[in-house]
């Protein structure tokens, strides 16, 4: 392996007070990982700080600052917090199995090591990081060609963050699953990318559009559905659904398909009483912030028309929280 690529490895930090049991994680793990070292508690916190491993090993019996109160360090410090630890341990009893699990490990292993398990272990892990990096990366991404539309509505772009973050309490309330309101606060987002390619002349005009100009806005939620693709399913076949039919309205009076009740998907329903709450919570150069409670009750009076009357009951009740997610989120 050139040394190039050998740099691009995961690199492992190992914990032991034992220099034997050292050398013998080194054999078992050089090949396939950079590796660093560290025999007492402290110097383990000193190297996670500043080396930013992957992924720690970790010895429990150590003098000193044993591995539980070295892993409780961890991640009580928001620099390594997210850091994986595998305890690396003699000690074999169910009690500290459970007590390394209490503290923050996600692994233990007990002495002497099998190599290809320890491997295996590793392997595994390594993996999970990779795999939630690539969920926030997903989501990042996800946010900020959302925020791109916003900024060019003239918008600071803490309104797509507020709007899902709403869209996701209201799914709750409403009943979903923890992964489906997952899936929407990560679509939601998306649910004005169309305006991308609505020109700007439409977009920031202060004034009353022309029946052309207003038809001309009306095709972004199909830009947006265009834009964001068509999938089988997951996240991005939901963004597609939110984009599309985040203008219908419960009475058949919106856009583009003039759908109503039912036949506009939930998640559409959901994140149309979102965005509105935030739009008119929210300055804009054509118009003052609205009250919240006012607002409440503009949302309220539009159960049945504009809104589905079944999510405007879930969502009245949710004012204080709402309240917060916009306190935590303010332009």
């Amino acid at each position: 392996m050139s040394t190039a690529l050998q740099d691009l490895r995961p690199r492992l930090l190992l914990v032991d007070d034992e220099p034997l049991n050292l050398q013998v994680l080194r054999q078992v793990l050089q090949q396939q990982w950079r590796l660093l070292f560290a025999t007492d508690g402290e110097r383990a916190l000193q190297l996670a700080r500043q080396e930013k491993p992957d992924l720690i090993l970790l010895d429990v019996m150590m003098p000193g600052m044993d591995g539980y109160a070295v892993c409780t360090a961890l991640k009580a410090d928001a620099q390594t917090a997210a850091i994986p630890v595998i305890f690396v341990t003699a000690l074999s009893d169910t009690q500290d199995e459970t007590r390394g699990f209490d503290v923050g490990g996600v692994d233990y292993i007990t002495k002497p090591i099998s190599a290809p398990v320890v491997r295996a272990r590793v392997r595994t892990h390594l993996s999970l990081v990779r795999v939630d990096e690539l969920v926030e990366t997903r989501l990042q991404i996800v946010q900020r060609l959302g925020r791109a539309a916003e900024f060019k509505d003239d918008e600071t772009g803490m309104h797509v963050i507020r709007m899902s973050h709403f869209a996701r309490l209201l799914a709750l309330a409403a009943g979903s699953g923890d992964d489906w309101a997952d899936d929407l606060f990560h679509a939601a987002p998306m649910h004005d990318v169309g305006k991308i390619g609505i020109p700007d002349a439409i977009l920031q005009k202060p004034g009353k559009l022309t029946p052309d100009e207003w038809a001309t806005m009306q095709r972004h939620p199909v830009i947006g559905a265009q834009i964001i693709g068509e999938h089988a399913a997951g996240m991005l076949k939901m963004a597609h659904t939110v984009a599309l039919g985040h203008h219908e309205k419960w009475n058949g009076q919106g856009y583009p398909a003039g759908l109503a009740g039912t036949a506009i998907a939930l998640e559409a329903r959901i994140v149309a009483l979102a965005d509105v709450f935030d739009a008119l919570t929210s300055v804009r150069p054509y118009k003052r912030a609205w009250d919240p409670q006012e607002a409440m009750n503009y949302i309220a009076s539009e159960a049945g028309q504009h809104f589905d009357p079944e999510l405007v009951a879930h969502f009245v009740p949710l004012l204080p929280q709402l309240l917060e997610i916009r306190q935590r989120w303010a332009d």
